[in-house]
């Protein structure tokens, strides 16, 4: 057959299967057992997204479906690599990685949040990320203390 008549890539096709890596935070990867657990689970459908593609006859389509698996394995298999599993704090004197905090804000409103990685952090879920501007305000103060940062003032009124 000639060359004329394969299917071959077109610059497009070429461009959807480079996918650039996923920005990695800077700093320690510290993470729950939790979050340890969620990083292996999201590696392992990574991988079986990856080799459902791999099984795409069409080469083209094949590496389409290929290139986000193939991103987030390679994503996952670095968090993986450098992830700092760090225990739950011994103590409820003072907030640390791990704990949840309640505090009041100035408007009167009251949030609680458990402080965790940056790969599990899900405020809608009520987790931030210790790299947070107020989950650093927070950490190694006590019930009673107040904490400053961009967004406001707050109080800690419990940690859990």
């Amino acid at each position: 057959m000639s060359v004329a008549f394969t299917k071959e890539d077109s610059a497009e096709t070429a461009s959807e299967t480079m996918l650039p890596d996923r920005p990695v935070p800077e700093g320690p990867n510290l993470v729950t057992e939790a979050g340890l657990a969620a990083l292996e689970r999201q590696l392992a459908e990574a991988r079986t997204a990856y080799d459902a593609a791999m099984a795409v006859e069409d080469v083209n389509e094949r590496r389409r479906q290929a290139a986000n698996p193939f991103r987030d394995l390679r994503y996952y298999t670095e968090r993986l690599r450098t992830a700092q599993l760090v225990p739950p704090p011994e103590g409820q004197d003072v907030v640390a990685f791990g704990s949840r905090v309640t505090f009041e804000r100035d408007d009167g409103r009251v949030q609680t949040y458990r402080i965790v990685g940056e790969d599990e952090a899900d405020p809608k879920a009520g987790s931030i990320s210790f790299a947070s501007p107020i989950a650093r305000a927070l950490m190694g103060k006590g019930v009673g203390e107040g904490a400053s940062f961009v967004g406001g003032d707050v109080e800690i009124v419990g940690i859990g």
